[in-house]
């Protein structure tokens, strides 16, 4: 809900790249923050999320010159300077933002690379709650960023309950808290376990927080997770016990789709069964959501190449227009369907989205 009490559904989309080893988003040797900040809100979207790893925050390097080619004047800053601007160039588009602990090393995702849990032997647990806690505290004053998505893709030997080493059910709660400490405004959203796929747990084991109105549990759905989907009753029969209960059943929680993407490489990427059927189904319920990526290009990371075509991204590899028309025609299509609103006013995030 907005400060207004009116309901703010997030039509979002990811921009990738702070939390690699570039420690910078992409797309600033293209363009620049302001101009990518306009673009995502003329084509319509009214949320970013925006990843970060604890090495930038807490290392802090000056950024690459190959990284920022087209923003001589950010040359020479430190990846927290620059992350500042970038927040500060959505905030003035009025988009809001929800900043996303993506890693606790800076890499591209995913897999068992150290940052399967919340916490790793070079960042424990400790660091990953004093990281988020300077997080909530740096943008405290700044109204546009609404919320904390703890953990990206919780995956491998994160479980929900049990050994207290691998429950992140328990661990969410503690960063959750730890950021309310600071500003309790904030939205804390919590991802399943199973690389965000997986929220059956919360249906008898809820995440516990101590202000109300701001869990918002996050799932993550993508159309490699299936095989031979036989059509729209297939996905939501799948989905149903994971996390779909959470939209659709009789005590539906507050939720948001953090990912989803397809490929920007055929038409037959937006023509799959499982693009139709998740598409239908985030309108018809009217469904927060952040699509992967706006990303034209890569970042440097495993199996990544900085400045290669990101066959999954919104945008062009020159950071300027539609990758694919027929893709940014769906999600606007989506951002309308089942009574979207437009950017939401200043003093957003006072109560959870429902």
């Amino acid at each position: 809900m907005d400060s207004g009490g009116h309901r703010v559904r997030l039509n979002a989309v990811n921009w990738y790249g702070a939390e690699s080893p570039d420690f910078v988003v992409g797309g600033l040797a293209s363009s620049t923050p302001a101009i990518i900040a306009r673009l995502i809100r003329e084509l319509g979207f009214n949320a970013v999320r925006l990843p970060w790893s604890s090495q930038m925050l807490e290392s802090n390097p000056v950024v690459g010159a190959y990284a920022l080619t087209a923003n001589p004047d950010l040359q020479g800053q430190t990846a927290m300077q620059i992350f500042d601007q970038v927040v500060n160039a959505l905030a003035a588009e009025h988009l809001m933002i929800i900043l996303d602990n993506h890693s606790s090393d800076a890499e591209w995702c995913c897999g068992d690379d150290g940052n399967t849990l919340w916490a790793n032997t070079a960042y424990p647990e400790a660091s990953w709650i004093r990281d988020w806690q300077a997080m909530a505290q740096r943008y405290a004053n700044q109204p546009y960023v609404i919320g904390a998505d703890l953990r990206n893709e919780p995956r491998i030997n994160a479980t929900w309950g049990g050994s207290p080493a691998t429950d992140w059910n328990a661990a969410a709660a503690r960063g959750g808290n730890a950021v309310l400490a600071v500003n309790p405004n904030l939205l804390i959203f919590v991802e399943g376990v199973n690389y965000a796929t997986d929220l059956s747990g919360a249906a008898t084991l809820p995440v516990n927080l101590d202000v109300p109105d701001r869990l918002v549990y996050s799932a993550h759905d993508y159309g490699f997770d299936y095989s031979g989907l036989s059509g729209p009753t297939d996905w939501i029969e799948q989905i149903a016990p994971r996390w779909g209960y959470l939209v659709t059943g009789p005590a539906p929680q507050p939720f948001w789709l953090g990912e989803f993407g397809t490929c920007n490489t055929a038409g037959s990427c937006v023509g799959s069964v499982w693009f139709s059927a998740i598409s239908s189904y985030l309108g018809e319920y009217k469904v927060d959501w952040s699509y992967w990526p706006m990303n034209g290009t890569q970042s440097t990371g495993a199996t990544r190449t900085f400045g290669a075509p990101e066959t999954y991204g919104i945008l062009s590899p020159d950071w300027s227009t539609s990758a694919l028309p027929s893709l940014i025609t769906a999600l606007q299509e989506l951002q309308t369907h089942g009574g979207a609103i437009g950017p939401a006013r200043r003093g957003v995030g006072c109560a959870a989205v429902y």
